[in-house]
């Protein structure tokens, strides 16, 4: 398996797998009709707007060039990608926007790798090594997976709905702000 930067070959399988990480992992956060229904059109208008313009931003996918694997979930060989938005807040330095690994790779050290190349381009190209994202409150797999290599736990808040669209969230779902203050990940 490889890190690389992504590449604009790389939106569609990006998307594909984006929405079938929400599908297995946001059940419960998002509503059924939004993850059953127009998830991956959402997923795929995001990507390629955020392909069009990615000044200030690093996407890395981990790829190992098998033609299956990833298979429904972004297949030709990505197995995983991590999007990251440099400087993104004062406080909190850049923002892991997305972290996601097909669900056939989970436990196989491929995030692990994602997060620390992810860390290692802040390093090199933020102004500061701060590093954060966001985890569904729900998602305790994740949260404990962050906190394994370094993580801390530093606020809650509401989700805001994909797109702004209120009726794509049930109920009202919270997120977990996750910081490193510099970008070592153990």
């Amino acid at each position: 398996m490889r890190i690389r930067a992504a590449t604009d070959g790389d939106v569609d399988g990006i998307a594909r797998l984006h929405a079938d990480s929400w599908r297995r992992h946001y059940r419960g956060a998002y509503s059924d009709a939004f993850l059953d229904g127009d998830v991956v059109a959402d997923r795929l208008a995001v990507w390629r707007a955020r392909f069009e313009d990615r000044s200030g931003t690093v996407t890395l996918v981990a790829d190992d060039g098998g033609a299956g694997a990833g298979e429904g979930a972004g297949g030709g060989g990505l197995v995983g990608f991590a999007h990251v938005m440099l400087d993104d807040d004062v406080e909190w330095g850049s923002l892991v926007d997305n972290l996601h690994v097909a669900d056939g790779r989970r436990h196989g050290g491929v995030g692990t790798r994602l997060l620390r190349v992810a860390a290692g381009a802040v390093v090199d190209r933020a102004v500061t090594s701060k590093l954060y994202l966001w985890v569904l409150a729900q998602n305790l797999a994740a949260q404990r997976f962050y906190a394994a290599r370094g993580g801390v736990h530093a606020g809650t808040v509401d989700v805001t709905a994909a797109g702004g669209v209120p009726g794509r969230l049930q109920g009202t779902p919270r997120k977990h702000r996750i910081v490193w203050t510099d970008a070592d990940i153990s």
